[in-house]
């Protein structure tokens, strides 16, 4: 049985089966008497180990180094994010308002990304997700509905938005079509990103994240008109009322042409 040192700075210390009976005030017993016993006591352990016949096997195995050393070490970040925390919207109560953020895969793989809010019936995000090669990047835009605050509450521009939004991201082995499910099949490859604290702005009072904002939805606004557009059309050209140039036809013909003629003169 266990026996605890009543009194001691640290609230008790455990010492084991034995209250430690060594002490310098007495005499009679020497240092070498210590030795013996605890030897002793060391090699009659042994001994019942041996006995078992389970030895090591009824220990668990330590953790390796390399395990500890991941389990200490950060995250690594896939994505880069501007604003790197904060999701900056005008405040406008009454009206929907518009927050955006610059993505980028930092990583040497295709990274998909995904927003989560904690309000998810007042926001949205376009995209909600998507996946980016190494090193390419888009403008994100994020919806927010913003409400009228009550007789006895403040303003939000006075206090702390509840509202927050999390950017998640996963590794995936190339170019896919993107699909939210993949993030509940991988979980455990799923990395947070940054946590997004919502700050409003009042668009009476110019400031700098202010005009950084309405250069990014710009820049979004450009962006989403340029994916809407068609891909280019590598077929057959079509001029005048709708004729198609076939290159292969064309030659059929003049080579018809050719043999009619040759026919021709040889009569």
């Amino acid at each position: 049985m266990a026996i605890t040192e009543e009194g001691s700075e640290g609230g008790g210390k455990v010492w084991g089966l034995f209250k430690i009976p060594f002490r310098q005030n007495n005499p009679s017993i020497s240092s070498s008497s210590v030795t013996s016993a605890n030897s002793v006591m060391m090699q009659s352990g042994h001994n019942h180990n041996n006995n078992n016949g389970e030895g090591s096997n009824s220990q668990p195995a330590a953790p390796s180094v390399t395990s500890v050393a991941r389990s200490l070490l950060p995250t690594r970040r896939r994505l880069r994010l501007d604003p790197s925390n904060k999701l900056y919207f005008p405040y406008e109560p009454g009206k929907q308002v518009r927050s955006a953020i610059k993505i980028k895969n930092t990583s040497k793989s295709h990274a998909a990304f995904k927003f989560q809010t904690t309000a998810p019936k007042s926001c949205f995000m376009r995209p909600p997700g998507a996946i980016l090669a190494p090193g390419e990047s888009l403008i994100a835009t994020v919806f927010k509905f913003v409400e009228h605050p009550e007789n006895n509450e403040k303003p939000l521009l006075e206090q702390k938005s509840r509202v927050k939004f999390k950017i998640m991201s996963l590794k995936v082995k190339g170019p896919m079509e993107y699909v939210p499910e993949m993030f509940d099949e991988q979980k455990d490859q799923v990395a947070i990103e940054q946590i997004l604290r919502v700050i409003f702005l009042d668009t009476e009072r110019p400031c700098a994240a202010f005009e950084k904002l309405k250069r990014q939805l710009a820049e979004a606004e450009a962006e989403l008109e340029e994916r809407k557009k068609p891909p280019e059309d590598t077929g057959p050209k079509i001029i005048g009322e709708g004729l198609v140039i076939d290159e292969w036809k064309e030659r059929r013909e003049r080579y018809l042409a050719r043999q009619q003629g040759e026919g021709v003169d040889s009569t």
